[in-house]
């Protein structure tokens, strides 16, 4: 499905925005920029003044308009393909939580390898969570090699979805790329369908860069691996509170990742991850679930596509603790702008809880339904071969009704969504249920697909030489 339609910049708006991040850029720059990084920029037509790195208009604004505008993240199965051209949206999980809700106690506990491959078995079974992002973190991995690696296993082990997850530094990234070139049977195999991507924070706003980050970004250039730049700001804190104002300099942060990319090669597949986060100016937290968290995300997709560029957002960051009324109000008018903004990719979009700290398994099952509403809600409205005389037939000779029509069974379930968890049966029939609760027919559910035997989604001859080559951590 494609969104657009919700613009809440006008065309000058979005034009001062990105003149905006042209010009800090130029001028401002980065500081604590790693010697490699200067050194290609400056290659490409960069500058370091005062020890910060610039990049002049005329280096950034050609790579931009070179670039191309969408690609594929492949899964690896082709019915997982994400087509990240024009305004297609794609929902998914993310998060990188520290915390999960116990399903057998519904208490908070700190997540584990077993956890993220829960979460990923999941996933691979909801119609309508497209990719899995690392949604929570191992919490039992003893160091940053074996955990970047198990993460990335567990999540492969879990689904033939699309996975991005992220590395530590250069090391870890080209163990979790010898890890994929494995399953994919070789480097050049993998090139060409690249069924993973590294999340990389490489500027700590503001203007700062992260150095272990850039060796991540360097390292995914080198070898083949999309990348999403992200850059998670704070409005009012590591941005100025001006809505305007914090896009441009997030926007900036972003590009200068990308930049560097395609410096390093042409051919890098990268993404634009602008994401203002909202703050609660009261106390300093994070607010991931206001209604000004849900426009400026909207608005910065809606900047990144103006630029051509396939982007990343943030939308679901709910800060309920628990899944209930709050949790799917929040989520549901942060994913819904998202998507009808364009956002190629929406991540955290289900699941998640408490400003990111927490995964809730029942959370993905009752959010599937939401978003299955939220991609219906995309759906272009029909006005083609609008059968006039088939409303005249009915009402003057026919049934009085539509409901057995050929083209209403046909399009039965072409035009409609149908949930899963949702209730809409009638009072008495809920009644007679004993009025089942939502979250824990949810529950009951999550139980049912976890207690299945797992498929093998790594075949096992490739599954003996990968545990041959890295200490992997999980059990199946």
């Amino acid at each position: 499905m494609e969104g657009g339609r919700f613009r809440p910049l006008s065309a000058s708006q979005t034009a001062e925005i990105i003149d905006g991040a042209y010009e800090l850029l130029e001028t401002t720059g980065f500081s604590e920029a790693p010697d490699f990084v200067k050194n290609h920029i400056c290659e490409a037509g960069g500058e370091v003044r005062e020890g910060r790195l610039l990049f002049p208009r005329e280096l950034v604004e050609p790579l931009i308009t070179s670039a191309p505008s969408g690609f594929v993240l492949c899964g690896r199965e082709e019915k997982h393909d994400l087509d990240l051209s024009g305004h297609r949206v794609h929902l998914g999980t993310g998060g990188a939580a520290p915390m999960v809700i116990d399903v057998d106690t519904g208490e908070y506990r700190r997540s584990t390898l077993k956890d993220l491959y829960d979460a990923a078995r999941l996933v691979d079974s909801l119609q309508h969570v497209h990719f899995l992002s690392r949604p929570l973190v191992a919490g039992d991995m003893p160091d940053e090699e074996t955990l970047d690696v198990n993460t990335a296993y567990a999540c492969l082990a879990g689904t033939t979805k699309h996975v991005a997850t992220s590395a530590s530094n250069a090391s870890t990234a080209r163990a979790v790329a010898d890890l994929c070139f494995e399953i994919a049977g070789s480097p050049e195999l993998f090139v060409q369908r690249p069924f993973l991507s590294f999340n990389v924070n490489h500027v700590t706003p503001p203007m700062r860069m992260s150095g272990d980050a850039m060796e991540v970004l360097l390292v995914a250039a080198e070898r083949g691996i999309p990348a999403h730049c992200n850059v998670f700001s704070q409005v009012g804190a590591s941005t100025p509170v001006n809505f305007g104002a914090s896009i441009a300099q997030t926007l900036a942060e972003a590009l200068a990742g990308m930049v560097f990319s395609w410096v390093v090669n042409p051919e890098a597949k990268v993404l634009c991850g602008p994401k203002p986060m909202i703050v609660d100016l009261r106390t300093g937290a994070m607010s991931g679930g206001g209604g000004e968290q849900a426009l400026i995300m909207a608005a910065a997709a809606q900047v990144a596509r103006e630029l051509g560029l396939p982007n990343v957002s943030i939308a679901g960051a709910s800060d309920s603790k628990i899944p209930d009324i709050q949790s799917g109000s929040e989520k549901a008018l942060a994913v819904v702008l998202s998507a009808q903004a364009g956002s190629n990719l929406v991540t955290q979009a289900c699941g998640m809880h408490a400003g990111l700290m927490g995964v809730s398994f029942e959370s993905y099952l009752l959010d599937n339904d939401m978003l299955g509403s939220v991609m219906s809600s995309l759906r272009p409205l029909d006005t083609d071969d609008m059968q006039l005389e088939d409303i005249h037939f009915a009402v003057t000779e026919g049934t009085g009704h539509f409901l057995g029509d050929e083209a209403t069974l046909v399009r039965m379930n072409s035009d409609f969504v149908y949930p899963d968890i949702a209730d809409r049966t009638d009072f008495q029939s809920w009644e007679e249920r004993n009025r089942p609760q939502q979250i824990d027919l949810a529950r009951n559910e999550v139980k049912r697909r976890l207690i299945q035997d797992p498929l093998q989604l790594i075949p096992s001859a490739v599954d003996q030489q990968i545990r041959a080559k890295f200490d992997i951590r999980l059990g199946l």
